[in-house]
């Protein structure tokens, strides 16, 4: 075993394209560690419908420019085998460590296979490049991102010419195309041949974001804004200065790009302490809302200051915020979300008399419903111009809030007084998450078996009224590892997260509300039930 790990390390290390990782690897093999080698080599890193995500280092368990080579040479594969030879692919990229290459390398395959490739001219939002397959007629586009991941990941997301990322079939067609690559010799990998983008690109995005906005709405609220280290800054302020909002105030320690992340344990703003920079910045300028991307800028964040403090909406309640807002004027077209999103958005739709879709988690799902007019998904994913671009958006969205935030300002109301009505309209949605980060992978895999062998028949006192193991699909959903629960006046969906080692856990509690008396008690009454729902699950899944 010891030296059959040897053997293959050794063989890794002689097609190695990559310096840093040759080296890291070549220590390694010296010092003979055994458990470090053994977690680089027992398998290689899936390639899914995230495309690929994971740490970076030397290994086929890692994310390095070998296996980078390798899944752009398994994607050419693919896209020569469906006709589009001599097709375009174009390649986006964000500002963590290695992307670059990344992005280079994928150009350099594409070009060596008879494709097109041209590359976007820095570091830019995932949005632009989803924005860009669609604008330039390419057959198929590649983000090298890990989005909100630790600074140690990162990523490669792929697309389709539709613009929507890759779903089944499709991952598991370039998945056999990567395992058929033998060698990385086999690869051509001229130095030369593809395209650099200019601006042009970036101009057209950000031509189009005028359209998300009403002509001549209110353009007052201000902002704070923080970037989390990522890419969205230039771009978003080039946004806002575009529609003439007031220049969000930056939390500066946070705006330029830097992969280390050194501000905040996760780069997500649903981290806890991940905000707390500019909470403190909307503490000392006192703006209407604050606003934050995630590193990609796909996601968006809102704040808004509550009871003297400011506080994070849930993804769900900017989620209904915008659909409102859509309502309000005059939008039509199908109303899409995830099955873990609230289900408020379905009230909405329902009294506005929209269609009203669920898809399974992503935005490869959400992206997909016919006649999409507006997409959301809790995890700050919200697609306003599936047009335009047919993926999460965080600078349109940030837009489309701070417009509403705009509008009711004129009124001398807030975000959360619309939430307060929407609430008396549909009833009190009230959701939480219970999410365990694991190190070991069986326990996510334990706790699901636990769950189906023997399930709850109530939690938190209500009644499951129906179990669903999702596995076996519904006639709406295609199979997803996952389990729902419905109970009186809630729902319970448990799934392991495609994207990191976590089990989720998405609950939603549905009070009644008479008047806007009643507001008070209902938010009691939620809290309670989901803390106990909280409780009781923990318990059945022995976690």
């Amino acid at each position: 075993m010891h030296d059959d790990l040897i053997t293959k390390a050794r063989t890794w290390l002689a097609e190695d394209p990559d310096s840093d990782t040759r080296d890291e690897l070549g220590k390694l093999i010296e010092a003979g560690d055994v458990t470090e080698l053994a977690a680089r080599f027992s398998g290689t890193l899936q390639f899914g419908t995230a495309g690929l995500r994971g740490e970076l280092g030397a290994g086929p368990q890692r994310m390095n420019r070998a296996v980078v080579i390798r899944a752009a040479a398994g994607l050419a594969a693919y896209l020569k085998k469906q006709g589009n030879t001599g097709g375009l692919v174009v390649i986006g990229y964000d500002a963590r460590h290695k992307s670059a290459d990344f992005a280079r390398d994928t150009a350099a395959v594409m070009t060596g296979a008879g494709l097109r490739a041209a590359v976007l001219p820095r570091p830019l939002p995932t949005p632009v490049l989803a924005y860009a397959i669609r604008h330039l007629g390419a057959v198929a586009g590649v983000e090298v991102t890990a989005s909100h991941n630790p600074p140690r990941d990162n990523g490669y997301k792929v697309y389709l010419g539709d613009g929507s990322q890759i779903v089944p079939p499709a991952d598991a067609e370039i998945a056999a195309e990567i395992d058929a690559i033998a060698s990385l010799t086999d690869v051509p990998r001229p130095e030369t041949g593809w395209e650099t983008l200019d601006d042009a690109v970036l101009d057209a995005y950000l031509a189009r974001t005028d359209a998300v906005l009403a002509q001549d709405s209110p353009r007052t609220a201000r902002t704070v804004y923080t970037a989390m280290h990522g890419v969205g800054k230039d771009v978003l302020l080039a946004a806002f200065a575009r529609a003439g909002f007031p220049a969000p105030e930056l939390v500066a320690e946070q705006a330029e790009p830097d992969p280390d992340f050194p501000t905040v344990a996760f780069p997500n703003p649903e981290e806890p302490g991940a905000m707390d920079l500019a909470f403190a910045k909307a503490r000392a300028t006192d703006p209407d809302l604050v606003i934050a991307n995630d590193p990609d800028a796909d996601r968006c964040a809102v704040a808004v200051k509550a009871d003297g403090d400011w506080r994070m909406l849930r993804g769900d309640e900017v989620g209904a915020l915008l659909a409102a807002h859509l309502v309000s004027r005059g939008a039509r077209g199908t109303f899409a979300e995830s099955i873990v999103s609230s289900s408020l958005l379905g009230r909405i739709a329902e009294k506005a008399g929209l269609p009203y879709e669920e898809t399974l988690t992503g935005f490869k799902w959400i992206a997909r419903v016919d006649g999409l007019r507006y997409g959301y998904e809790e995890a700050l994913g919200y697609c306003v111009d599936p047009e335009g671009v047919r993926d999460k958006d965080g600078i349109t969205a940030a837009l489309l809030i701070t417009e509403l935030a705009s509008e009711l300002k004129e009124e001398g109301r807030t975000l959360l007084d619309l939430l307060d009505d929407l609430a008396v309209q549909h009833g009190l949605h009230a959701t939480d998450q219970l999410s365990v980060r694991v190190e070991d992978l069986s326990v996510i895999a334990d706790a699901m078996r636990r769950l189906r062998e023997q399930p709850p028949t109530e939690l938190a006192g209500l009644a499951i009224t129906k179990a669903e193991d999702l596995t076996q699909g519904t006639d709406k959903l295609p199979p997803t590892d996952g389990l729902r629960y419905t109970l009186e006046g809630a729902r319970v969906i448990v799934r392991p997260s495609g994207t990191e080692p976590k089990l989720k856990c998405y609950l939603e509690v549905v009070v009644p509300v008479a008047t806007h008396a009643d507001l008070p008690a209902a938010h009691a009454r939620a809290t309670d039930v989901l803390e106990t729902i909280k409780r009781d699950l923990s318990a059945a899944a022995g976690i």
